[in-house]
């Protein structure tokens, strides 16, 4: 087993065809440059087993261990236990792959960058819900959200008694601009009396 001596990088060139086995430690700088990462810290570790054939490489990444990130509850540490494994295939061209798990490389490319797959690979071993069990949940922080609960299930009877005076005084309103004074049977036009335009009255005497 190889320890890499270039972070989270495998230069391939000069590697016989054949199997090649890597191995790598995952902690809390490896994280830093990942922006808006989902885990702050890990004790992980990274086996890698590189199958070198004549037109492409195979990747088999395997990660193990623990990672720490934040209950998606009570907000506090929580640390969870981790495990998966990816397997990618490698080949050079200049055509690009719209397969995850088939990358492209660049006929020139002498070197693997590992870094983005491994930490894809810890962020989708995470449970779908990073929660505590309820009992080590932070207790002011449930004590909040438990009040907030009941607050919110509580019917607000005052705001009941207020929004039927407003339809009331609306409906009144709207009876008014309503207008019982319209009369809907007046056929009268306003327009009638108005004077005609003297150059319509020739318009029609052309007819």
């Amino acid at each position: 087993m190889k320890k890499s001596t270039n972070a989270f990088k495998i230069p391939f060139a000069g590697l016989k065809i054949g199997t090649h086995d890597y191995e790598f430690d995952i902690d809390k700088t490896f994280f830093e440059a990942f922006e808006g990462t989902l885990i702050d810290d890990a004790n992980v570790k990274a086996t890698l087993v590189l199958d070198k054939k004549e037109t492409m490489m195979i990747v088999d990444y395997t990660v193990d261990g623990t990672v720490f990130t934040t209950c998606d509850r009570c907000n506090d540490p929580i640390e969870l236990t981790v495990n998966g494994e990816l397997r990618i295939i490698y080949k050079f061209g200049l055509e690009e792959s719209e397969d995850e798990n088939l990358v492209v490389l660049h006929p020139e490319s002498y070197e693997l960058e590992i870094a983005l797959p491994l930490y894809e690979l810890l962020v989708v071993s995470l449970p779908s819900r990073v929660l505590h069990p309820e009992s080590e949940c932070n207790e002011e922080v449930m004590s909040v959200y438990s009040s907030y609960i009941i607050n919110a299930n509580e019917p607000d009877d005052e705001w009941d008694d207020d929004d039927e005076e407003w339809d009331d005084d609306d409906s009144e309103e709207w009876d008014d601009e309503d207008g019982d004074d319209i009369d809907e049977d007046d056929d009268t036009d306003p327009d009638d009396d108005r004077p005609i335009d003297p150059r319509w009255s020739a318009l029609k005497n052309l007819n």
